[in-house]
């Protein structure tokens, strides 16, 4: 049976509707590896034009947004930001959406709260949502309907809550300790309001190694599937766990990148709105060679877009307007590095927090070029979202 076969079994008419639109972008067309080979993709393989400017550099201006202590029952320690969107009920296009790790006495993994707060400094956090079924809440995603996802890496869950706060379902099996969810919607080909095409949310597993995915509007796989495995992790309790993590989308070549805070990589999955069966991507021991499961073109596949120092525990990430990456070594020193994702080449490090404590874990760039590109980090060492500004 053909891959695409066995995808119209798995995903019906919405297969069809993602790998159309997947595989008319500017996105590589020849990988190496196929079903039996492994292989390992050097940086600029990626069809993304190379953007030398370091924004990193340019980001002088540290500016507090407010705190994300949970107003009502004290939680702390954010551990995600998600951007808004589109306006709907309550959440307002470009408000933060932040995620707390920890309950108000700071233990690691008892946090159950989703803040909300305003674009601007002096914001307030008010909770969003809450819920057991996030407890050790690591992970939050909006999407382009409003809802937000949320990862509790101690109840084993993922959980979806519309724009005023009620949860909608919750998802488990395969997913065993969510670390970080992202969402994929829009993806290579599309133009205007893509309402009718797959939206999808990654969810990584810091106690297998995997990557899991699901359709949230039944477009694409309705089902919890771990499409990606084989990524390393330190099996680690609270603030010390490491796993995949960072997961940050792009739509503009339909790019899923990963951070290996253990290996100290990170790694790029190519064509990633086509993941749709179990083990497409498998990366192999070290983290730098993949073994994919198909090898036609629009097919998933891993690339290494970086590898070694000065990458130290790696755990946030975020893509820039341009294209290139930062990457927070939130256990190795709280530094920041940007990548240029087409040569592999470092750009830029820029310490933020130069306490001896870890305690930047979620990045989330803003802006649409480089002259306006912003970035916001959360550390749980001030219990703040904080923005860098030009």
């Amino acid at each position: 049976m053909s891959r695409y076969t066995k995808r119209a079994v798995l995903a019906l008419i919405g297969v069809l509707a993602v790998a159309a639109c997947s595989n008319n972008g500017a996105v590589p067309s020849a990988r190496s590896g196929g079903p039996s080979g492994a292989s390992q993709y050097q940086p600029g393989s990626n069809a993304t034009p190379a953007d030398n400017t370091s924004i990193l550099k340019k980001l002088k201006k540290d500016v507090v947004i407010g705190s994300t202590v949970d107003p009502g029952n004290g939680d702390m320690g954010p551990h995600s930001i998600s951007i808004v969107q589109s306006s709907y009920g309550r959440l307002k296009q470009g408000q933060l959406v932040v995620c707390n790790f920890a309950d108000s006495s700071g233990n690691a993994g008892k946090g159950t709260t989703i803040e909300v707060l305003n674009p601007k400094p002096g914001s307030k956090p008010s909770t969003l949502g809450q819920s057991s079924d996030i407890e050790g809440c690591d992970g939050a995603a909006t999407t382009q309907r409003g809802n937000v996802c949320a990862a509790g890496f101690t109840s084993g869950l993922v959980a979806c809550f519309d724009s005023s706060g009620s949860e909608l379902q919750s998802y488990g099996s395969p997913i065993v300790e969510p670390f970080d969810v992202a969402d994929a919607h829009c993806v290579v080909g599309q133009k205007g309001f893509c309402g009718y095409s797959a939206e999808y949310i990654f969810a990584s597993d810091a106690k297998t190694g995997g990557i899991v995915n699901w359709s949230i509007n039944q477009y694409g796989n309705p089902h919890e599937t771990q499409v990606i495995s084989g990524f390393a992790v330190n099996k680690k309790s609270g603030w010390s766990a490491l796993g995949p993590s960072g997961l940050s989308y792009t739509s503009k070549i339909d790019e899923l990148y990963i951070a290996d805070g253990v290996n100290n990589t990170v790694v790029g999955i190519t064509h990633a709105g086509n993941l749709l069966v179990p083990n497409e991507v498998v990366v192999l021991k070290g983290g730098k060679k993949f073994r994919c499961k198909y090898n036609g073109k629009g097919d998933p596949c891993g690339q290494l877009i970086f590898s070694g120092s000065p990458l130290n525990a790696p755990e946030a990430m975020t893509v820039l307007p341009n294209g290139n990456l930062i990457v927070a070594n939130t256990a190795g020193g709280n530094t920041l590095v940007e990548i240029n994702v087409s040569t592999g080449k470092v750009l830029a490090t820029k310490v933020i927090d130069k306490s001896k404590s870890q305690g930047i874990f979620a990045l989330q760039a803003t802006g649409s070029k480089d002259s306006n590109t912003a970035l916001y980090y959360t550390d749980i060492n001030d219990n703040s979202l904080h923005e860098l500004e030009q």
